[in-house]
Parts: C-alpha cells; sequence; structure tokens
C-alpha cells in the first residue's frame, strides 16, 4: 500500500525526510509530491530493521547443533527475532567437528526464511591462544584444503567466514574465500599489524568482536584491531554489552573509526537468548547464564543472551554516541560490512523509534497506521 511518512528522522540522512513507499521503499527527500495517504512521526527516527552477523542461536536452539529433528525450531526463531525488529541475520556456526559444521549447514541451505540471509563461520581456522570458549580439538589449519573440507557443498551459503590470518601467512586461503564471494573477517587472532595488513590487502575487510580473542591496542604494536582502526575499508564487529568491552573503550573505538562507517553492532547471542538466567548446555560443555552475560564454568567469557538492540540502548546510556547513531550502528551499519543495499527499492519494513526502544510500522486495509 502506498503511502508517505513525513517529519521522520532517517539514518544517513541530515534533517527531517519524508519517506514515501509502495510496499518497498521508492524515496527519500524533504520533501516529496504525493496524494498519498500521510504518516507524521513528529520528529520520531525511522530506520530498516536490524541486521545481526553474529548470532549464535536462540530459544534454547545453538545453531551448530541444528538437526532434521529440531529444524522446525528456525521458523520460531525467525519470528522471534522479527518481533524484536531484526529483518535478517547470520546463524553462526562457531567451532565444532567438520560432521556438526556440514550438518548444519545442510540445514541452513535447504531453509526458505528470508531473514537469513547466510551463515557466519566463526572458526575452525582460529588461533589456539586466543581461541576463548571455541574447543581446541576441532581447530585446523588454514589451508585451502582444509577450507575445502568445511566448505563442502555448501559455500554458497556461508556469506562471512572469522580466522586467524596469520595461520596462512601465504594468503591462498583468503584469496580463495574471496573468489567465492565469501566475506572474510580476522579474529581469534594474534595478528600483528604488519599481518593484519597483509591480510586486508589480500581482501580481508571485516573484523570479529572488536577487542575481543585479540591482542589489545598498544603505542608501539597496534595489532589487528589497531590495523582495522586505521583502514577506512574495514569494518570491525562491536558487542555492546559492558561486558566484552568497557564504555571507554567503546567511545575510543567508535570516535577512531568513524562511528557506523567502520563499526557494526551484533548480539553475539547464544541459544539462551530469550530464555531467563541460568545454567544450560553448550556443545559438550555448560554455560552458565548471569545477567544476560554467558561464561563457561571455568569462567571464559562465552557470549550474550542479549538482543542486537541492547546495544543501541546501552550507547546511548552510556552517551557513546547520539540515536541516530546507535540505531545505524545496528541497521545500515552492518548491511555495509556485507553489501547489502540500503533503502531504495526495499521492502519497506521500517522501525519507528521513541526513544531506544523499536516498533515495526503497520498499516491495515483502511490505511490506519499502528
Amino acid at each position: 500500500m502506498r503511502f508517505l511518512i513525513i517529519n521522520a528522522h532517517v539514518p544517513g540522512f541530515d534533517g527531517l525526510q519524508q519517506i514515501l513507499i509502495n510496499d518497498v521503499i521508492l524515496e527519500i527527500a524533504p520533501s516529496i509530491d504525493t496524494d498519498a495517504p500521510i504518516l507524521d512521526v513528529s520528529g520520531d527516527w525511522i530506520s530498516l530493521g536490524g541486521v545481526d552477523l553474529q548470532i549464535n542461536g536462540a530459544l534454547g536452539l545453538a545453531f551448530p547443533d541444528l538437526s532434521a529433528e529440531n529444524s522446525y525450531q528456525l521458523e520460531k526463531i525467525c519470528q522471534f527475532l522479527w518481533n524484536q525488529g531484526v529483518d535478517g541475520f547470520l546463524p553462526t556456526i562457531v567451532t565444532t567437528s567438520i560432521e556438526n559444521i556440514a550438518r548444519s549447514l545442510s540445514i541452513l541451505a535447504d531453509s526458505e526464511f528470508p531473514q537469513i540471509l547466510g551463515v557466519h563461520l566463526e572458526g575452525p581456522f582460529l588461533n589456539f591462544e586466543k581461541r576463548g570458549a571455541h574447543p581446541e580439538e576441532f581447530l585446523l589449519p588454514l589451508t585451502v584444503e582444509s577450507v575445502k573440507r568445511v566448505l563442502g557443498d555448501y559455500a554458497e551459503i556461508v556469506k562471512v567466514i572469522t580466522l586467524a590470518p596469520e595461520l596462512d601467512p601465504s594468503g591462498a586461503a583468503i584469496a580463495y574465500l574471496k573468489s567465492l564471494g565469501i566475506t572474510v573477517s580476522l579474529g581469534h587472532s594474534q595478528a600483528t599489524a604488519a599481518q593484519a595488513q597483509k591480510a586486508f590487502e589480500q581482501g580481508a575487510s571485516m573484523v570479529t568482536h572488536a577487542f575481543n580473542a585479540m591482542p589489545g591496542l598498544h603505542h608501539r604494536e597496534p595489532g589487528l584491531l589497531g590495523a582495522a582502526i586505521a583502514n577506512p575499508n574495514v569494518y570491525c564487529g562491536l558487542i555492546a554489552d559492558g561486558q566484552h568491552v568497557t564504555p571507554i573503550m567503546i567511545d575510543i573505538l567508535l570516535r577512531s573509526s568513524q562511528y557506523d562507517r567502520g563499526i557494526f553492532l551484533v548480539s553475539d547471542a547464544l541459544s539462551p537468548l530469550g530464555l531467563p538466567d541460568g545454567r544450560y548446555p553448550w556443545d559438550s560443555r555448560e554455560i552458565e547464564v548471569t545477567n544476560g552475560t554467558a561464561k563457561l564454568l571455568n569462567g571464559t567469557l562465552a557470549g550474550t543472551t542479549r538482543s542486537l538492540f541492547s546495544g543501541v540502548e546501552n550507547l546511548v546510556k552510556w552517551h557513546s554516541c547520539d540515536l541516530g547513531t546507535a540505531i545505524a550502528l545496528a541497521t545500515t551499519a552492518p548491511r555495509s560490512a556485507i553489501d547489502l543495499p540500503l533503502y531504495l527499492k526495499q521492502p519497506a519494513h521500517l522501525l519507528r523509534w521513541q526513544g531506544t526502544t523499536p516498533q515495526r510500522i503497520r498499516i491495515d486495509s483502511q490505511t490506519n497506521f499502528m
């Protein structure tokens, strides 16, 4: 249905805008001449839905545990995320056996849910010293042969892969992955700045959960993250839960990376997303979830059970950026990081933000806005 939104703030646009919609976004401009029904949002922020490029599961299902028996839960997870305002996500498969990876990829390849934009393989080509909660017994050397084994027949569904570039100084694996159209993200790595710069030159264009599972910034050895911040063509994922990275370091990262031009938010949510705090199975181990933070029983930080948009709320609460920028970090920035189109001709699945709370804009058959 054709209608016009007026008096809207829109991430990426200066001043109040009007948005012409007819199932898809037709035009965004300060003034649009049309006789379409009008929705006046009185200066609220209007955005695309969120995109989560790193989410490990939800509602009790971990994506590495997908099988024919539990695949029905994918529909529930998609609906759960849709209700939160998330338009698309990359189910993330962390380090596990090749057999588990193949089984999960086969299920996801056969799914027909438009919210599933592809798969993020976080591992198994990670540095042992920075493996974090990833099981060491399934780590693999970074070679083209190993990559082919892991991808199997499902390379087309893999959108992002996280790897440690120092495991393959030749860059052959990165070149192969790029030839397949897969975005290479550096993470769980001990790479120096020089090694990271070389990987970026070879085609890597992303960093997985900035600051976590990598050397910290140092004035004599800036490391992987320093090289990423200095490269305008690299996007860094950020977990803004206050546990993975402190608010002060988030401020430094955002300012030095030009906010949504170099950073995007991720949830890094684990399978208990949507469930209460408690103890849950995680591969062959267990995690303890306390106040939305998940740790292995030995205290190793494993992830969160917080939503993507909780990061938006936190960034505004900590005064790390303004609301419009925080919204962009969860909506437009992740799309840009994996080269998805923005706005025009895209489905009009728009969110209206009242403070840090998003609600989907709905319209009924009598042109009543909800």
